[in-house]
């Protein structure tokens, strides 16, 4: 096995419990444990270990990205395998070059991009990799986080907008519902649908998602992004919200 391709997260918790992650990459293998040590250590690349130390940069803390490091990250590997062996081949499955941006860098870099809309060139310079590595690794990360859903308790998870309908009646909670905008880059000239993008109440180039959350704050769903010249009552009705609603009390 290739020493670069190990990858060991030590992170603390409530004083002395150290959560350890293991990522063996090419020897297609995985694991989680907790220890309990009296020191902290982060083994990494800088980017790495500066983004699951501070909360600010992912809004989630080091003890919660190892979860879905371990859950997400061997369906990662899966698909990553079904896709070599699917291509005619010369050279067995894991011969040949490797990753530079190891699945846990491409986790960290969905989750930075999301939380704060970087673009891919910058977190192209964070990790030292080219604009389209990180661009694919976007594609390939972000329908693995929201196939894993919302965990709200113990062994229950919303994976879709039904299922937080029928949660939020179920526990007697009023739900919100907004459109947010995330301002981007404008699309490049030629493209056929270039001014859908404009936001009518911003006056800029943006991308829209509708998210729905708890009256407490937490978020419970969002939607995959539509340009920002969509309103948001075009957006409830793609996403079925006003058939789900339509039967019952509607919050505003």
């Amino acid at each position: 096995m290739i020493p670069d391709a190990r990858l060991d997260v030590h992170t603390i918790t409530n004083g002395s419990t150290v959560v350890l992650a293991n990522e063996l990459v090419h020897g297609w293998r995985w694991r989680v444990e907790t220890l309990i040590v009296d020191h902290v250590l982060v083994v990494g690349n800088r980017t790495r270990a500066a983004i699951i130390r501070s909360q600010r940069i992912t809004g989630l803390t080091p003890a919660v990205i190892t979860e879905p490091v371990a859950e997400i990250g061997p369906l990662w590997h899966e698909c990553y395998r079904t896709v070599l062996a699917a291509r005619p081949r010369r050279r067995v499955v894991g011969a040949g070059a490797k990753h530079k941006l190891v699945f846990v860098d491409r986790l960290l870099a969905t989750l930075v991009h999301l939380r704060h809309g970087a673009t891919h060139d910058m977190l192209a310079c964070w990790f030292g990799v080219d604009r389209s590595t990180i661009t694919r690794a976007f594609g390939e990360v972000r329908p693995l986080l929201a196939e894993r859903g919302c965990t709200v308790a113990t062994g229950q998870r919303l994976r879709t907008v039904a299922d937080v309908i029928d949660y939020l009646g179920a526990e007697g909670r009023s739900g919100i519902i907004d459109g947010t905008e995330i301002r981007g880059r404008r699309p490049a000239a030629g493209r056929k649908d270039r001014e859908k993008f404009i936001s009518g109440k911003n006056k800029q180039n943006a991308v829209k998602s509708m998210v729905v959350t708890d009256a407490e704050g937490p978020l419970l769903f969002c939607r995959p992004a539509e340009p920002a010249s969509c309103a948001d009552i075009t957006h409830a009705r793609k996403l079925g919200l006003v058939k789900l609603l339509g039967g019952g009390r509607r919050e505003r």
